[in-house]
């Protein structure tokens, strides 16, 4: 059956391009890739998918724009492995082909002691056991901290998981990209999923940073910059080498892991010196540690340990024969950051595209009543360290909560070990299990309306971390301890001094340059027709539901306090779509409604409740001037229909100036599905008409089945 399951969900471009080109069409309408980028000659990137591709013709070299099959080397589940067991079996998979290619990870509710939820995280032990899966329970950490401390990300390697950070592991040059929960639940049973290798965009750093300033500065710098969708649904190779020796793995991994927010799926940092080092040290680490892993096999006090993934034999390999970018090869962009010109900054409020410096939103004597130390992007030990060193000796001041939570049981034990853990307790920090928590806004210590929140954490849009009504900024862990301190968002250079001295800032040094062989272009909607099959309509009417915002997440979409009641109906998430965005929407949207979003429509988590949410509220179809292309590939597997349509977005923006999150426009969509045409009716002309991508008979087979489960279903 796994192999049959192959066949039906995945189609090498040799074997059925047709399908693969229909989907492509409504991944990215109105585009193609450039072919200048076909030169044999590979990125980074390119070299590590060519190891993880099935299904090549020989000789076959893959480059962007390519839909491969891949066989990642492992895939990484959290709490969701509880719905993705449901798919598995919803599909009709009765075995796991690789067990030794999954890893479960418990983090993302890990403060709830309810029966309820300790009876699922029992479920989800008791199926790895069954299934001879590395399983790992609450309170060993964050999933992504888990798969890089024990090597399930390795360099040159390919490991997906279903959760938006896997850019993380790119940290460690190793390929992190995200998938969605119904492709984890076909790796399960095949091992393989499907992947359209992005545009590969250069990022290049000059100079060294200066003191005090860290790795969540730089991404925080480089989001707040290059803010126009630079990098959006791109992979991303950090280089620069005398550059990148000074960053640590530690800023490496931040750097990586928030790639996400600046709108790319893959973060990638070369493997060098620095790389290596760390990794003997963690094989030392792990031989100390190894009893603490129930995963690893048990051995005999007089035999050697050698760890599964990380050991000396595995690193020799990856030192004899280095990956590396061929010369002149392709990349779609080229972007620069002189580091010596980064100082700190923050986030905010409630968007990572805003980013202001230290010494400015000091100025501004911004109070804050929360603070945190927490998430997979900023917890580890060297982040602890240096809150620690900023908050030694003094108290958290009056009125301000600071929450602390290490990446890992381990992270914790070191800085226990060092001393740093208890000089936050002693400043009055607040301790929370090792996991994620207020990052997604579940557990203690959440944002109450009115209140202004600093965190460590990687993201801050608007009711995240608790209510819709509080602010949120995002800083390094030094930073977030000042604050704490300060009772105001500061940086460590105003404890240390008077109050009329700041913290210093320039303006960053940038540049940016479009490949101009990586131009897309338009293609005429009369240049491809496609059938309509049976059972879907050959035209799509509905009237335009009207969200301006860009950047409208997957948080503003569904809350992330619903994420894990696993028992909510379709019809029950319809009733809090948007919440975090407009709380008037789920009352205004009518059945048959085509929604038009803004640009980077579902950025953020890669929760699949969204694209359910909105399809059950009623929504026929998202417009957007662009989606996230995680998003999109939700909506794909749950049968709700996406569309980038940017000339329509730039015309509603033209009409309708009001502050409303949501307008009714009264204006009517009529769109031909075969014709690839949008007519829109209700303007003061009788009728305007905009080309759209056509939906291919993939997208069309997967909408008239309700989604892929189901459409696999129907083929075993």
């Amino acid at each position: 059956m796994s192999s049959l399951l192959a066949r039906v969900l995945f189609h090498g471009t040799k074997r059925n391009p047709s399908i693969l080109n229909s989907i492509r069409n409504a991944r990215f309408p109105h585009r193609h890739f450039a072919s200048e980028s076909n030169t044999g000659k590979q990125n980074l990137i390119e070299k590590i998918v060519q190891k993880y591709a099935l299904d090549l013709s020989p000789g076959q070299k893959v480059k962007s724009g390519d839909f491969v099959t891949i066989q990642p080397e492992h895939v990484m589940t959290h709490d969701n492995t509880a719905v993705v067991m449901s798919k598995f079996k919803n599909i009709g998979a009765k075995s796991i082909k690789f067990p030794r290619q999954l890893v479960f990870t418990l983090d993302h509710n890990v403060q709830d002691k309810s029966e309820k939820n300790l009876t699922k995280y029992a479920t989800i032990e008791k199926f790895a056991e069954a299934n001879n899966v590395d399983f790992y329970p609450a309170g060993r950490g964050i999933g992504h901290q888990i798969v890089v401390e024990e090597g399930y990300a390795f360099p040159y390697t390919m490991t997906v998981a279903s959760d938006s950070h896997s850019n993380m592991y790119g940290g460690i040059g190793c390929l992190g990209t995200p998938i969605v929960r119904t492709d984890a639940a076909a790796i399960w049973a095949t091992g393989k999923t499907w992947w359209q290798i992005p545009p590969v965009v250069k990022v290049e750093f000059k100079g060294q940073l200066p003191d005090g300033v860290t790795g969540k500065d730089v991404i925080i710098t480089l989001c707040g910059m290059f803010n126009k969708d630079e990098v959006l649904n791109c992979a991303i190779e950090f280089v620069g080498e005398q550059s990148i020796r000074g960053i640590s793995i530690e800023d490496r991994l931040a750097i990586s892991n928030m790639t996400t927010e600046w709108g790319a799926l893959v973060g990638m940092f070369p493997v060098d010196d620095v790389t290596i080092r760390w990794l003997r040290n963690r094989v030392r680490k792990l031989e100390l540690t190894r009893f603490e892993n129930k995963n690893l096999k048990a051995i005999a006090d007089n035999e050697p340990f050698i760890h599964p993934r990380i050991n000396h034999s595995r690193i020799d390999e990856i030192e004899r024969n280095p990956l590396r970018p061929s010369p002149d090869s392709y990349y779609s962009k080229h972007l620069t950051l002189d580091l010596s010109t980064v100082s700190p900054y923050a986030s905010g409020p409630n968007s990572v595209k805003v980013s202001t410096s230290l010494a400015e939103l000091e100025k501004k004597d911004i109070a804050i009543q929360k603070a945190y130390l927490v998430s997979c992007v900023n917890s580890r030990a060297a982040d602890l360290k240096a809150a620690a060193e900023v908050i030694k000796g003094r108290r958290v001041a009056d009125g301000v909560e600071f929450y602390i939570a290490a990446a890992s049981s381990e992270v914790q034990n070191d800085a226990e070990k060092s001393g740093d853990w208890q000089t936050l307790i002693d400043a009055g920090a607040k301790v929370l299990p090792p996991g994620c928590g207020p990052c997604i806004g579940l557990g203690a210590g959440l944002l109450k309306d009115g209140e202004v929140g600093i965190s460590a954490t990687n993201r801050n849009f608007k009711g995240r971390m608790g209510s819709p009504n509080a602010l949120a900024y995002l800083a390094s862990p030094a930073v977030v301890a000042a604050s704490a301190v300060a009772g105001k968002v500061a940086s460590p250079a105003y404890l240390s001094t008077s109050v009329s001295v700041h913290a210093r800032t320039q303006t960053p040094k940038i540049s940016y340059v479009l490949n101009p062989n990586a131009q897309f272009t338009a293609s005429p909607s009369s240049a491809s027709v496609e059938k309509v099959i049976p059972g879907f309509p050959e035209t799509i009417k509905g009237q335009l539901l009207y969200c301006h915002a860009d950047n409208l997440n997957t948080d503003g979409i569904y809350p992330g306090k619903y994420t894990y009641v696993d028992e909510l109906r379709p019809e029950d998430m319809a009733k809090v779509v948007m919440e975090n965005y407009d709380p008037k929407f789920a009352k205004m949207v009518i059945k048959g409604d085509v929604l038009v979003g803004g640009f980077n429509f579902g950025s953020g988590s890669s929760r699949e409740q969204a694209a359910v949410a909105l399809k059950a509220s009623g929504i026929t179809l998202v417009l957007a001037g662009s989606f996230s292309e995680t998003f999109k590939r939700n909506s794909i597997n749950n049968a709700l229909l996406c569309l980038e349509a940017p000339d329509l977005l730039h015309l509603l923006r033209d009409i309708y100036k009001s502050d409303d999150l949501t307008t009714r426009t009264n204006l009517n969509a009529e769109i031909k599905v075969a014709e690839g045409k949008m007519i829109i009716r209700g303007l003061n002309e009788s009728e305007r008409v905009f080309n759209l991508s056509v939906l291919g008979k993939s997208v069309q087979e997967l909408w008239v089945a309700g989604g892929l489960e189901n459409w696999v279903r129907q083929r075993i």
